[in-house]
């Protein structure tokens, strides 16, 4: 439960800072947005699956 929510609150913070800096030109695009929305998304898919599983702790 603790890593779905860090997902959720690491993609609302990406998400923030897209809309207060705007989006990034070039292969900062790929960098900043693609490795956190990979790292985060990824994260909390895989929390929730265990969740939905109950293979957890």
């Amino acid at each position: 439960m603790f890593r779905s929510v860090v997902s959720v609150l690491g993609l609302a913070f990406v998400g923030f800072l897209l809309w207060r800096r705007g989006v990034p030109d070039g292969p900062a695009l790929i960098e900043v947005v693609g490795v956190a929305l990979a790292f985060f998304g990824g994260t909390l898919a895989l929390s929730v699956w265990r969740l939905v599983k109950r293979n957890h702790p």
